[in-house]
């Protein structure tokens, strides 16, 4: 029953292809994937760095929605400016569905005075959607008594649809504090896989804000950062509230959003090695069938000779 109703979940929404409006998956370690969040975000480390994550999305659903990345960023001392670069990967029904996008960003930071910094950054994308027909139901199939024992009638679109992207977002930050936004899809791309339709890409934008608070007093390695995010593309809107805990090594999060799950968070940070999981504990009407989401990130954080003039690294958390 759960690959029947994945299968015909999957065909519905691509029978409604020629007028229905994407969306763009999502990562709960926002910060784990900072070219992903904000392309503000690249070279704001200083010294390279690379984010791996991958994202398992209701896995107790037959055809699970299955997300991964990759990216690399640093800050050019010549150019003085951050560059990165970003590939993402979404896999849905099993790989019936498949997204592919490589990124490439620049980011400019312009420090206003000796406590505030500005980046700007930018985003182009070139992206490929495709899919496999062999792999979709659809309702002319079924038989009342045998299950899916016909040949369908329905005609079959392209398998690959390719197209040209782009996103921007500014991050302002202080020592303690940061506050940033970011725009996707300006140019709306179509994705569309049926002859003669059309599945324009909804600009989706993003704001965040938060702060980091020291604990414990000055000889303490404790902090405190609590955040918020907001997403909104097109009618789907996302709010997340949250908070880190760190002591030395070690990270916790805790977050809620939108009356649909509840975050927890752990991670491990050590020389330049980060490692964290988190779990989407679902609260709708779905959670015994979901089963949640598993998130995995990775990162490695090389060091390297610090820019002249100072450049000021920002204050996002790390997860």
């Amino acid at each position: 029953m759960k690959k029947l109703y994945t299968l015909l979940m999957l065909s519905l929404s691509l029978l409604t292809l020629k007028t229905a409006k994407a969306q763009d998956p999502q990562f709960t370690q926002f910060y784990a994937n900072p070219l992903y969040l904000n392309p503000a975000l690249a070279g704001t480390n200083i010294c390279p760095r690379i984010c791996i994550n991958y994202r398992n999305q209701w896995p107790g659903i037959s055809g699970t929605y299955v997300t991964t990345s990759a990216s690399f960023d640093r800050y050019i001392y010549q150019i003085k400016s951050g560059i990165g670069v970003l590939v993402t990967n979404d896999r849905a029904g099993q790989g019936t569905l498949n997204t592919t996008n490589i990124s490439a960003i620049y980011s400019k930071q312009i420090q206003i005075n000796r406590n505030l910094s500005i980046n700007g950054g930018f985003k182009a994308t070139y992206g490929q959607k495709s899919i496999d027909w062999s792999k979709l139901t659809f309702g002319d199939q079924i038989n009342d008594q045998r299950g899916f024992i016909y040949n369908t009638n329905e005609t079959h679109g392209a398998t690959t649809k390719s197209f040209v992207d782009f996103s921007a977002g500014l991050v302002a930050f202080t020592k303690r504090m940061f506050i940033g936004f970011a725009a996707d899809h300006l140019t709306q791309p179509d994705e569309s896989l049926l002859g003669g339709g059309q599945s324009k890409l909804p600009v989706k934008f993003t704001g965040h804000a938060g702060a980091t608070i020291p604990i414990g007093g000055k000889e303490s390695d404790a902090t405190i950062s609590p955040n918020v995010l907001y997403q909104k593309q097109q009618d789907f809107q996302q709010l997340n509230l949250g908070v880190y805990f760190t002591k030395g090594a070690i990270v916790g999060g805790l977050w809620y959003r939108n009356s649909d799950a509840f975050i927890v968070l752990i991670g491990v940070q050590h020389g330049m090695f980060k490692v964290g999981y988190s779990y989407d504990v679902t609260v709708s009407k779905l959670t015994n069938a979901t089963a949640g989401s598993h998130e995995l990130s990775v990162g490695l954080q090389f060091t390297c000779k610090k820019p002249r003039p100072k450049y000021r690294p920002s204050t996002c958390p790390s997860f």
